[in-house]
């Protein structure tokens, strides 16, 4: 039945992979508590039977489950006195002792499989050998047993950390010894008839009891086992790809960090190179803005009597200073078309220019001109933007 019970197990874990299982997980302790008594009346005249020889049992439990179906428990029960004549007379307060290694096959998993935490309800089959101490038989006795029970067990709790099961048990007697002495060979001689040593009905023990058991928590944070997270192999291929192909960006991203390093050294060495050259000084030229301006009736470009006074006392000032190169620059009102403006402001450059030549014998060529057309920004005064005016061009 192990054997079955292993292969199984086998097959169930190809299609259930678990978390490690360490030597401290999946460790439990428990407590019980029920009835005993024999199955039917093993002697005859001894006064038992079913329920003539129903007694208090406790029992105590140590086991680990190592897988999700196999598990192994240490299993320690205590029966109590009955009214069983076959223990007349007995002083002793506890019948009998059975101490069992018992192996646990998780019925509900093996069948169905582990769905990653307990179900609510489970079916467990115990199974195992051990050794009991019968306390009341005169001589007392020792013996090999074996017991088999089936756990109706519920796992409670959000953890699912408790179980709470019930359990009923056959455990056998199968051969039994005192001071060296070979029970059965003294029951043979008492006229019992000794069926050898073999499961038997007439050498069992039947008990039903409640227990409770508590898990110890495990390395994996719960009380029970965890499913691992597998990949299938073409999910693993395709993150193989994608690790390659980011791989492949990272390799192009460093050739590219590698060339702009690269242009930033030149930039950074062409820019020494310019920071080592001589520092060319630029002068820049002012122009200085005479005062005297000649003034125009709207739409002409002929001088005003009045206006030769601004004229004369240019003439005056480029005679003073040989040197100087003056421009006329002639200026419209905003009012009008522009076009006709533009050649109008031109006209009254030339007006002056010609003035300064021919009345007041100024060198042509220390005369330039220049017509701006309409303006309204020489004066708030509409009227003030029909000038003329004077730059002197050589001065620093």
């Amino acid at each position: 039945m192990i054997a079955a019970t292993m292969m199984a197990a086998s097959v169930s874990a190809q299609n259930t992979a678990i978390t490690s299982n360490k030597a401290g997980d999946n460790w439990y302790f428990g407590i019980n508590a029920g009835v005993s008594t024999l199955p039917k009346e093993s002697y005859k005249d001894a006064g038992n039977g079913f329920f003539k020889s129903i007694a208090p049992t406790f029992g105590v439990r140590l086991g680990k489950n190592l897988t999700t179906v196999f598990g192994l428990a240490a299993d320690a029960d205590l029966y109590f006195k009955c009214n069983d004549k076959f223990y007349a007379g007995s002083k002793t307060f506890i019948n009998a002792l059975d101490l069992n290694l018992l192996g646990t096959f998780n019925l509900s998993n093996l069948f169905a499989g582990y769905p990653g935490e307990p179900r609510a309800f489970e079916l467990i089959a115990l199974g195992g050998f051990g050794w009991e101490h019968d306390f009341n038989h005169l001589p007392k006795t020792n013996g090999l047993n074996s017991k088999i029970a089936l756990d109706f067990t519920f796992n409670l709790g959000a953890a699912k950390a408790w179980q709470l099961y019930i359990e009923p048990a056959l455990t056998y007697n199968l051969h039994a010894w005192s001071n060296g002495i070979d029970m059965s060979a003294v029951e043979a001689i008492a006229g019992i008839n000794d069926p050898g040593f073999q499961y038997d009905i007439n050498r069992s023990l039947f008990s039903l009891k409640a227990g409770l058991n508590y898990k110890f928590g495990n390395s994996n944070g719960t009380h029970n086992f965890v499913k691992a997270q597998l990949r299938d192999q073409a999910e693993i291929d395709g993150l193989n790809a994608k690790i390659n192909e980011l791989r492949a960006d990272v390799n192009a991203k460093d050739g590219k960090i590698a060339a702009d390093a690269q242009t930033i050294a030149d930039l950074k060495a062409k820019l020494a190179a310019c920071e080592a050259r001589p520092t060319a000084t630029v002068v820049e030229k002012k122009v200085e803005t005479l005062q005297p301006i000649v003034i125009f009736r709207q739409g002409k470009s002929t001088i005003e009597p009045a206006q030769y006074a601004s004229i004369e006392m240019i003439a005056k000032y480029m005679k003073n200073h040989p040197e100087s190169i003056v421009k006329v620059q002639g200026y419209a009102s905003p009012e009008g078309n522009a076009e006709l403006n533009q050649k109008l402001s031109e006209k009254r450059a030339d007006a002056v220019k010609n003035a300064l030549i021919k009345k007041y014998k100024i060198a042509a060529n220390r005369i330039t001109t220049e017509g701006l057309g309409a303006t309204d920004k020489l004066s708030d005064e509409i009227d003030f933007n029909r000038v003329a005016m004077f730059i002197d061009t050589t001065k620093q």
